[in-house]
């Protein structure tokens, strides 16, 4: 499928049913959580002895974690310049990163680069330039499902890293509530942005393929979704809309596939507990070596 009609990246009415599923998944709070706990020790192995730092963020959406990230590294090497590339699809996303760098006092002292495109077209026009910008962290969160080549993705944003460089890659884990619905329905639900689901099991074969060397991380997370199971409700409708990746859940599929899906939401993907249906949305933090 030609780049330009792919959706690759939230546009549109995704950025807001994207932003709905963060304020009620708590993924966002989780990931940071681990980046609290795993990031500072890597960072000081990272930056060790170095004069300058140099970040590259793909897939950073509104720039949340990046913000985060960026101030760790620089408390972690206050003395230490940085500065950051972000490769991001979605115009609309990366406006809102921008708005929030401009509040946020550390952030002004680091330069940012902006490639507003995709992953793959970035990867094409690193290699057409010749001059390959190399870089001590590289970070991919909940963004692989998107690309095409997951092999050549890996291997060419690994290749761009530093001495004792990392690249950090977080999606969901294998056996997780996302990874059972989308396998169980591939047919039905791969079909649009994300042509072949993948988890972390995917991304660990893949790694072990290419020979390179890594550490990984269970980042815990669930959310309520008992709503999903009350026809009349808006907010059922709004995350099993984000869920499916459909802008409507009812209109999208067959009565019999609708309801083997909230079948297999309450009894594969979630656990019962004090009235709430928890879906397991557990995540992996990867971290690739240089």
């Amino acid at each position: 499928m030609a780049a330009e009609t792919k959706q690759t990246c939230y546009e549109g009415s995704s950025v807001q049913s994207f932003q709905f599923y963060l304020e009620h998944s708590g993924e966002h709070e989780a990931i940071m959580q681990c980046v609290h706990n795993v990031l500072p020790g890597e960072f000081q192995r990272i930056g060790a002895g170095k004069s300058s730092l140099d970040v590259l963020g793909v897939g950073s959406g509104g720039g949340e974690m990046d913000s985060q990230m960026l101030t760790l590294l620089q408390s972690t090497f206050p003395a230490v310049p940085i500065s950051a590339d972000i490769v991001e699809g979605s115009s609309k996303l990366t406006d809102n990163f921008k708005a929030s760098v401009a509040k946020i006092a550390n952030l002004q002292k680091i330069p940012f680069g902006w490639h507003i495109m995709h992953s793959e077209d970035y990867e094409k026009q690193v290699k057409a330039k010749g001059d390959v910008k190399k870089f001590d962290f590289i970070h991919m969160i909940q963004m692989i499902y998107y690309v095409d080549n997951l092999a050549g993705t890996i291997k060419f944003f690994q290749s761009l890293l530093k001495s004792n460089g990392r690249l950090m890659i977080i999606i969901e884990a294998a056996n997780s509530g996302w990874d059972t619905l989308w396998k169980t329905y591939k047919k039905d639900l791969c079909v649009d942005a994300i042509t072949e689901y993948r988890s972390c099991g995917e991304i660990i074969a893949c790694l072990k393929s290419l020979g390179l060397k890594y550490d990984e991380h269970t980042i815990p997370n669930s959310f309520d979704i008992a709503e999903c199971f009350t026809p009349s409700s808006q907010l059922g409708q709004r995350l099993l809309n984000f869920l499916t990746a459909k802008d409507h859940f009812e209109q999208s599929f067959t009565p019999e596939i609708r309801a083997g899906m909230l079948d297999l939401l309450r009894n594969k993907c979630s656990t019962e507990k004090d009235g709430k249906v928890l879906f397991n949305s557990t995540l992996k933090c990867i971290l690739v070596h240089a």
